[in-house]
């Protein structure tokens, strides 16, 4: 299939760019200039429409880097984040030519029939691949990094064995939480699998400890593992400004905020549903946030008590500010679940004096201490998740004091001022051989 571009059009606004969102990439006018030429080039495959993928590019922002970003099939970055991409998905919105790059042609997908737009739209992913060849033989960026294994890893593996890339770029394989690997390491076909991509790769990096064990598990080498330690995956967070929205001592808020209402193979909802039921009664009066539902939970959700739904607003997804603004409000931030990594919703909720509510997990557990920094609650255990939730909803005292706690903490262990030259400086030691 023969890849076409979008067709050229005027720019809209200052061809200089005025930055937009929270970080200011440099506006570009070409999509093939670099920015830094002679600089170093790192290429990024991942899901283009995660923040997290989004946070973590953006540690780059200010470093004399040259990045661009293939997004696999599935989603398209917002206009407002300027890294040039690479968007495999088909659609018929309008892209900005200057920071897009589309596989398949828009105009095509507008003019189709109703009944052939479904075949038009659906991807290919021999083609997406050899597309994915054609970026790395072109732009030859020395850095190939994938957000996850799956599907980034995976898909870029396939490619890089399909048209012989091993050579062309060192490759960082980043482990997603818990979720590349927790589960997957149980079932011989992709625990085979899995290793073999992470044994393709020259650097791991991963969010927590576990993910190296397994991975040393699956037969990889010790001097693959990332030589900066663990790094949160969205490459930390902002302390300071989101130490901004905090209200007032978390003794005086009354908002529960559940980041993550929905059912996955990662959390279950209906324990906290169950939890809800059964503990009513011994909350004060509250307010619950229930964030990100879908059709299911949404669907459980409306079967719980009148008085119990009165008091919860429910949201499908919005945008990250106004999370911030709740989690600022927040007494506490409710994430119980059965597999994570170093889950961002915690460092957030420390950041802002939110009471994290989490479960005991192996990747958690080194990090924080039970009734000091978090109250952890099994997610199955609908008593615990009750009890926890009375606790830290009556107990001031733990709760102010783990907030002062817990500033300190998020400082240790997510700094984005302090992991950015440590990520900066693993690229630049990978492009000059000296990574130990």
């Amino acid at each position: 299939m023969t890849v076409v571009h979008e067709p050229p059009r005027a720019p809209s606004g200052n061809a200089t760019g005025t930055p937009v969102g929270d970080v200011a990439w440099a506006r570009v006018t070409r999509f093939d200039d670099d920015s830094h030429p002679g600089r170093p080039r790192i290429l990024f495959i991942g899901q283009a429409e995660s923040t997290h993928a989004h946070a973590w590019i953006d540690l780059l922002a200010d470093a004399d880097l040259n990045v661009r970003m293939f997004a696999v099939p599935g989603g398209v970055p917002p206009d407002s984040w300027e890294v040039r991409t690479y968007v495999s998905t088909p659609t018929s919105q309008r892209l900005d030519n200057r920071t897009r790059r589309r596989l398949y042609p828009a105009g095509r997908l507008a003019r189709a029939p109703k009944r052939a737009y479904a075949r038009l739209v659906s991807s290919d992913r021999a083609v997406e691949q050899r597309w994915l060849s054609q970026v790395i033989r072109e732009w030859k960026p020395n850095i190939v990094h994938t957000l996850g294994l799956d599907p980034a890893g995976e898909f870029y593996f396939d490619t890089r064995k399909e048209y012989g890339l091993e050579t062309v770029a060192a490759w960082i394989a980043q482990t997603r939480g818990g979720s590349d690997l927790a589960l997957a390491r149980h079932d011989e076909a992709r625990a085979s699998r899995l290793a073999a991509v992470l044994r393709a790769s020259d650097c791991i990096l991963s969010d927590n400890a576990v993910n190296f064990q397994i991975a040393r598990e699956m037969g990889v080498r010790s001097e693959q593992l990332s030589p900066i330690g663990t790094v949160p995956g969205t490459g930390g967070v902002d302390i300071d400004a989101l130490h901004s929205y905090a209200c007032g001592r978390p003794s005086s808020r009354s908002v529960v905020l559940w980041p993550k209402a929905y059912e996955c193979p990662w959390s279950k909802a209906l324990p906290v549903f169950q939890a809800l039921v059964t503990h009513w009664d011994r909350l004060p009066p509250c307010e619950l946030h229930l964030l990100a539902m879908e059709p299911e939970t949404r669907m459980w959700f409306h079967s719980l008590p009148a008085h119990i739904r009165q008091a919860c607003r429910i949201e499908d997804r919005i945008p990250r500010h106004e999370v911030l603004q709740l989690m600022g409000r927040a007494r506490v931030m409710l994430a119980p679940s059965l597999v994570d990594g170093t889950p961002n919703s915690m460092f957030e909720a420390m950041a802002t004096g939110a009471l994290p509510i989490l479960s005991p997990l192996d990747t958690i557990r080194p990090l924080v201490r039970d009734a000091s920094n978090v109250l952890f609650a099994r997610n199955l255990y609908p008593d615990e998740i009750g009890d926890a939730l009375v606790r830290a909803m009556h107990d001031d005292v733990l709760v102010d004091s783990a907030a002062e706690r817990n500033l300190a903490l998020v400082r240790q262990l997510a700094d984005r001022s302090a992991i950015r030259p440590r990520v900066v400086g693993l690229y630049e030691s990978l492009v000059t051989g000296r990574l130990s």
